[in-house]
């Protein structure tokens, strides 16, 4: 798969949605930028277990987690 992207004005270039169903990610997700060269790479870095079972053990057991803050930070960020 091969795509071009404009780069906007803040230096974002949208990941096309094909990449993001292929490699599962959503708002709020992390991904790794490896510069190799003059090459750029993008991955999904590994779970890690252990930060997320942390995490969850300082909510008293309860994951805390909030659909719209990845929204609301990128949205944040355009308009500023």
């Amino acid at each position: 798969m091969e795509s071009i992207k404009k780069v906007g004005p803040k230096g974002q270039v949208v990941i096309p949605q094909e990449f993001r169903e292929v490699l599962n990610i959503h708002p709020g997700s992390k991904v790794l930028f490896k510069l190799k060269g003059k090459k750029l790479e993008i991955e999904v870095p590994p779970v890690d277990s252990v930060s997320l079972f942390r995490e969850t053990a300082k909510g008293s057991g309860r994951l805390v987690y909030d659909p719209h803050e990845a929204y609301n930070e990128e949205l944040e960020e355009r308009v500023n």
